[in-house]
């Protein structure tokens, strides 16, 4: 499904974000960096060693506390058809108390901000923060797909973001999130 937003396209697809061909691809990071569950852990171990090094070279040098809440870095895509990751950390679900939807739109803008920084065109985001991060999926596409359409109304350097949901549940909700 896709939606003219701006002079960009949306477009949400069920599959797996490792597969996509895009300037950039979207990792749902932790703090350190170095892996872990789901698609950080899909994305280090499609993409290669090459991955991890310069996350460990960012960790040594600009974060070496960590990457915070809502901040975005890229690297390269390793062995992965996309040319970069881009690597954002999404808040943990603490029932919605915690500033996590602000926290959270800052991880997509950070993200695209990143993209549009290093001169990319084409950017796939999973639903970051769903997984081992508890936030509830509907709560979770609303301000993902708010916080791009708002980002592509007033940003014309991007030509394509998508949307790559993992599950048929995940997919509908984002894409009833998208027609709204």
């Amino acid at each position: 499904m896709e939606f003219l937003v701006g002079n960009a396209k949306l477009k949400l697809i069920k599959g797996d974000i490792t597969d996509v061909d895009a300037d950039a691809i979207v990792n749902a990071a932790n703090s350190t960096l170095l892996g872990g569950g789901g698609v950080d852990a899909a994305i280090h171990r499609k993409g290669g060693p090459k991955i991890l090094e310069e996350c460990k070279r960012m960790r040594a040098t600009e974060w070496p506390d960590g990457l915070p809440t809502g901040c975005a870095v890229i690297t390269s895509g390793g062995n992965l058809k996309a040319r970069h990751v881009i690597h954002t950390v999404g808040p943990i679900w603490h029932g919605g108390f915690h500033e996590e939807a602000k926290l959270l739109k800052q991880a997509y803008r950070s993200s695209l901000k990143l993209a549009v920084a290093n001169g990319l065109k084409t950017v796939a985001f999973p639903s970051i923060s769903t997984g081992a991060y508890g936030y509830p999926v509907e709560e979770a596409s609303r301000t993902a797909v708010d916080a791009v359409k708002d980002f592509l109304e007033k940003e014309d350097n991007l030509q394509k973001v998508i949307f790559v949901l993992f599950s048929e549940r995940d997919f509908e909700v984002y894409l009833k999130a998208a027609k709204t």
